[in-house]
């Protein structure tokens, strides 16, 4: 492969040539770069703040403060010959990009997952460029004249109001009027504090010439509007302080660089601009070099890029990290979802071998079962760990499951049996408390074999929206997913005890394994439809509802469900559930069913899984195609079209969480979600035309 393939790599955001449409394309397409702690820069192309987790730099600090914004927004103004214009959106603009400051905008796209933009104005030709040093809370914004007069005059505004990532923009505890900020300058480093002395400073500095000033203008902005919120039902407006500007003279062909960092200054200034982006140019070829042949082409490679995102360092949970170096091991974890989500266990589960697996990170892969397992507590792995906290929450009865799934993938991927020895003992544990009964309702019922879950007040599968009390799918009972992954976990162990400790040692689990597969094709096949119940003997009998958690019980390794009706689920799910992004997760004529995702959290959570598409389910899906239809890769690649060309919008170079559940599948959700990314990229690289099934 050539060595310079990560120039190759460019994902152009299409911008139409009517004004108001490109302005419009520009304000709802997001860009987002991450740092490898969980911690990210992110904006709109546009440039305008549109959510409350929108940043130049949102630093990932240790627990218990978590994730913080830091610089909130940098006001770009060109000046030539005593004429300004803005580069983007200053406060009161609404979350709006005016339609003459989207014209300057001549290019905006990604090169090797990093953003790029172009700007003409007056006979400048200006570029801009944003990066992140890899494991480090700064963020690197860059300028280069490329074509004009000798020099241009380039005005920078930051503006922050220091919060976690989740606080409102408009917090009166927390807000620019209520905070004292103050401003520092020594030698060209410029540090803006907050006076309650919990956070670090944020350090500014403009590395690339010595025609540059600091111009002194302390004030609180107008109130900033930020319509996904407001159309989420939250906060949106709020005001934020800055303590004045930079003047900026660019040089023709120079770059230019404004460094903001919650670093130490050492490490803020360690390398030069030029070396940071030396070393992540040569990060990003060699995380492409490492992934299987089959995702080194162009969108492979975009995927793999995208899949970086995810994986990470938690900068808070120093006692874990602690832990790992103390056993010779790091610390690896995996954030489900860019911008709020945390690492949750089922989502990492299902992402691994996407993330790690087909990008060469077996090592890292290890680290994320190992530190998964330590946490291990009553049969259970975490659900999730929330921001700014070192527990986890256990609420959940198929993230445990996927684990065995995880191991699996693993150990066949990499054979290493040292890791399956060192879990082993773990996943004995884990069968064991499933027997006998564990935390949520959750144990098999006795009678037939079949695992059974539900607690009140509590949402414990994949489908866990839940508002004010309310659990929108409560799903108790014996879902058709759980069992379908307690099948396959049993299965699973069974392989690994014979192989390790003798065929007696597997006895017990293989025979309760024979009883759920008898079990659950005697329990959930509806002759006359076709296909299998949701649940049954839920809170009010069978439920059944047309919905995708049925391909689980083909798709998986061990399929649950008798060979002799997978084609009949592949056909209903076919007809009623697929979409070109993924799979709805309720049939179309269902009384529940909704075909959009808008509104309020309670709105939105009535229709989170009642129709909604997820873009993971297509990996499923896929998996399941292709034991009916063994030969049809060509076939099965095709299903990923829809979700190759979300690559192009929502968040550039990456896929979101949820797609509207009829045309034109609008996306909803985060605009970057690990298990989308995984799915898509492990099934490119499945149906690579050279790759045997």
């Amino acid at each position: 492969m050539p060595r310079r393939l990560v120039d190759r790599i460019v994902r152009r955001l299409e911008l139409p040539a009517e004004r108001d449409a490109r302005a419009a394309a520009l304000i709802d397409t997001e860009w987002i770069v991450t740092n490898g702690l969980g911690g990210y820069a992110s904006s709109t192309m546009a440039g305008v703040i549109t959510r409350r987790y929108h940043g130049i730099l949102v630093a990932a600090l240790p627990n218990p403060l978590g994730r913080v914004v830091m610089l909130n927004h940098l006001g770009e103004r060109l000046v030539l010959n005593g004429r300004t214009t803005f580069l983007n959106s200053e406060e009161r603009a609404g979350g709006r990009l005016d339609a003459d400051a989207a014209a300057l905008i001549e290019d905006a796209r990604l090169e090797a997952g990093l953003p790029v933009w172009e700007y003409r104005w007056e006979g400048i030709h200006l570029e801009k460029r944003i990066l992140m040093p890899h494991r480090q809370n700064t963020v690197h914004v860059t300028y280069r004249l490329l074509d004009g007069p000798t020099t241009a005059r380039l005005e920078l505004h930051p503006a922050v109001h220091f919060r976690g990532y989740e606080d409102p923009v408009g917090s009166e505890v927390k807000s620019p009027t209520a905070t004292r900020y103050t401003m520092a300058t020594s030698g060209g480093m410029h540090l803006l504090s907050v006076e309650n002395g919990k956070l670090p400073p944020l350090r500014l500095k403009i590395h690339g010439t010595e025609a540059n000033r600091f111009i002194a203008d302390e004030r609180v902005t107008s109130e900033f509007v930020y319509p996904v919120e407001e159309s989420r039902g939250y906060e949106f407006r709020g005001a934020l302080w800055t303590p004045g500007h930079f003047e900026v003279d660019l040089p023709l062909g120079d770059c230019v660089t404004l460094i903001a960092s919650a670093e130490p200054e050492e490490v803020m200034v360690a390398l030069s601009p030029d070396e940071v982006v030396q070393c992540e140019q040569e990060r990003r070829r060699r995380l492409i070099l490492s992934a299987l042949p089959q995702a080194q082409d162009e969108t492979g490679a975009e995927l793999v890029l995208a899949a970086d995102q995810f994986i990470i360092t938690p900068a808070g949970r120093i006692v874990d990290a602690t832990r790992a170096a103390a056993m010779g091991n790091e610390v690896r974890t995996v954030i489900a979802g860019y911008h709020w989500f945390t690492d949750w266990g089922r989502d990492t589960m299902i992402s691994l071998e996407g993330l790690t697996l087909m990008t060469g990170r077996q090592r890292e892969s290890a680290f994320i079962l190992r530190t998964f397992a330590h946490y291990v507590r009553d049969g259970l792995i975490p659900n999730m760990f929330p921001d700014g906290s070192n527990e986890g929450l256990y609420h959940t009865a198929d993230a445990t499951l996927w684990f065995f799934h995880a191991v699996e993938r693993y150990v066949r991927r990499t054979g290493d049996q040292t890791t399956l020895m060192h879990l082993l003992p773990t996943m004995v544990d884990i069968v064991e408390h499933h027997v006998h009964g564990t935390k949520f309702g959750i144990g098999i019922d006795p009678s037939d074999g079949l695992l059974r879950q539900g607690a009140e007040g509590y949402q414990l599968t994949w489908m866990d929206a839940k508002v004010d009390g309310w659990v929108v799918t409560p799903r108790r009972g014996k879902a058709v997913e759980i069992n379908a992954l307690w099948y396959n976990a049993l299965r699973l162990l069974q392989g690994w005890l014979a192989e390790i400790r003798g065929m007696d040692a597997a006895k017990s689990v293989r025979q309760r394994a024979d009883c759920v597969y008898e079990s659950f094709n005697k329990r959930f096949w509806i002759d006359d439809k076709g296909y299998l119940y949701d649940v049954v003997d839920g809170e009010h009998g069978d439920s059944g509802e047309c919905r995708p958690n049925q391909v689980l019980s083909v798709s998986l390794d061990h399929a649950v469900l008798d060979p002799s009706r997978w084609k009949s689920v592949l056909d209903v799910v076919e007809q009623r559930l697929l979409t070109p992004v993924g799979l709805r997760s309720l049939a179309p004529g269902e009384p529940a069913y909704k075909n959009r995702y808008f509104g309020d959290l309670r709105a939105r959570d009535a229709a989170y899984h009642q129709g909604t598409v997820w873009a993971w389910l297509i990996g499923p899906w896929i998996d399941a195609w292709l034991k009916v239809h063994p030969d049809d890769r060509a076939g099965a690649r095709r299903f990923l079209d829809g979700c190759v060309a979300a690559l192009g919008g929502f968040g550039l170079g990456t896929i979101g969480e949820i797609f509207d559940a009829e045309p034109p599948y609008t996306p909803r959700g985060c605009i970057a979600q690990a298990w989308s990314v995984a799915e898509v990229l492990r099934c490119w690289a499945k149906t690579a035309p050279d790759v045997t099934a």
